[in-house]
């Protein structure tokens, strides 16, 4: 079986030659080194360690009787980080750098534990502490029991020195810097790299088998391991928010109105299911709840699900609807947005737009939920929750993809 080492890396590329060689001191091979950084960080790991004439892999090989070629390690298995316009980032210096990096760190884990010939060995020793934390995330998500996370410790006066990669077999005399800049001598063999093995704990095994398919977001993730209640989503429109496991989002009336109206298509579609009447393995009967409507009455401010089905709806699209049939019904969306914001006058509320839809300003709102569910309840979730589109312009029609007996409409 062998053994990649999956490495973050900032500006100190010596972390990989030091990993490298605590390894190699335990006795622990390596066939390939696979390292996820910024711009700056590749440029400093092919300028000290990947340079034809002075790289520092290439002589760490040698040095320890490594045949070249053994460990698969060049520009290729440096994996970058890039932005929204495809440029590399050069640090991790906000939000979404550190969600562009943890999605990198989720790729990589997910591309490499996917060889069932292989094991993974994650190095958080190197780059910003959010680089690490990132890694560890994406171990504790796709690991297995063959896999592990190490750190590395070295000696503090060796520690980031750019004259340092590894104690050489021969030892010798290493220019290094106090705390206070001063220049010092020290021989190598005063250095001591100690290799701490990190326990961690994995919920691969706790997956469902079609989140291993791809590599998915940490939210959508964590989210298929919280049991779910009698409805998945509950569309609370007194309370302005959307609940799903537990976990509320509040959304803008205009864009809560929007969802809510394909909420009531779906409760509302005309295309029953089977029932489970009389049916052997059918469920207790709930008592039947008020269908939702645009115009509630007192009595039935609550619109849940109907009576249990055998036949789910989710793959239908019967109660989708094209942009035009969305248009004919706009009366029944502004009905709901002056709901959802109170005794004001329709034109003193924000957001306008809600109230003469078109088809530009539809996708803007379609896009905007979209992202409020994705940041709410993860990128794999939110494909289940958010307002889809099905066939080819112009007649794409629309709809949620969602059972409808697992949406709760408040009203």
């Amino acid at each position: 079986m062998k053994t990649i080492l999956l490495a973050v890396v900032g500006l100190s590329p010596q972390v990989i030659t030091e990993t490298l060689y605590a390894l190699h001191q335990q006795q622990r091979n390596v066939e390939a080194i696979h390292v996820i950084t910024t711009r700056r960080g590749r440029e400093a790991i092919e300028t000290h360690l990947l340079s034809p004439k002075a790289g520092k892999f290439s002589r760490y090989l040698e040095e320890y009787g490594i045949v070249p070629g053994a460990i698969d390690f060049g520009h290729q298995n440096i994996h970058t980080v890039s932005n929204e316009d495809g440029f590399e980032i050069d640090d991790i210096e906000n939000e979404d750098d550190n969600e562009r990096f943890l999605r990198k760190c989720m790729e990589l884990t997910f591309r490499f534990t996917g060889d069932d010939q292989a094991s993974v060995f994650f190095s958080i020793a190197g780059g910003r502490k959010t680089m690490s934390a990132c890694l560890m995330t994406a171990a504790q998500f796709y690991a297995r029991p063959q896999d592990r996370v190490y750190h590395v410790l070295v000696s503090p006066e060796f520690e980031n020195s750019e004259n340092f990669f590894y104690p050489p077999r021969i030892p010798g005399p290493v220019e290094l810097r106090d705390r206070q800049g001063r220049r010092i001598i020290r021989k190598s063999d005063h250095c001591q790299i100690t290799l701490l093995h990190i326990p961690f704990i994995t919920i691969r095994d706790q997956l469902a088998p079609g989140l291993l398919q791809a590599p998915a977001d940490p939210e959508s993730l964590l989210f298929t391991l919280i049991r779910d209640d009698q409805y998945g989503l509950t569309v609370d429109l007194a309370a302005g928010k959307l609940i799903y496991k537990n976990h509320a989002l509040a959304m803008m009336p205009a864009r809560l109105a929007l969802y809510a109206f394909f909420v009531m298509q779906k409760k509302n579609c005309p295309r029953d299911a089977i029932s489970t009447k009389n049916h052997p393995f059918a469920p207790m009967q709930e008592t039947p709840a008020a269908q939702a409507s645009p115009h509630p009455s007192e009595s039935d401010k609550i619109a849940a699900t109907t009576r249990p089905r055998l036949q789910r709806c989710r793959n239908c699209t019967d109660c989708y609807l094209d942009f035009a049939g969305i248009s004919a019904r706009q009366d029944e969306i502004t009905h709901l947005y002056r709901h959802i914001g109170g005794s004001r006058d329709v034109c003193d509320l924000s957001d306008s737009g809600i109230i003469g839809l078109t088809a530009e300003n539809f996708n803007a709102y379609k896009g905007k939920i979209r992202r409020d569910l994705a940041n709410a309840f993860g990128l794999y979730t939110a494909g289940a929750l958010t307002i889809e589109g099905k066939g080819r312009r112009p007649d794409t029609r629309y709809g949620i993809r969602m059972d409808k007996d697992r949406i709760r409409l408040i009203l």
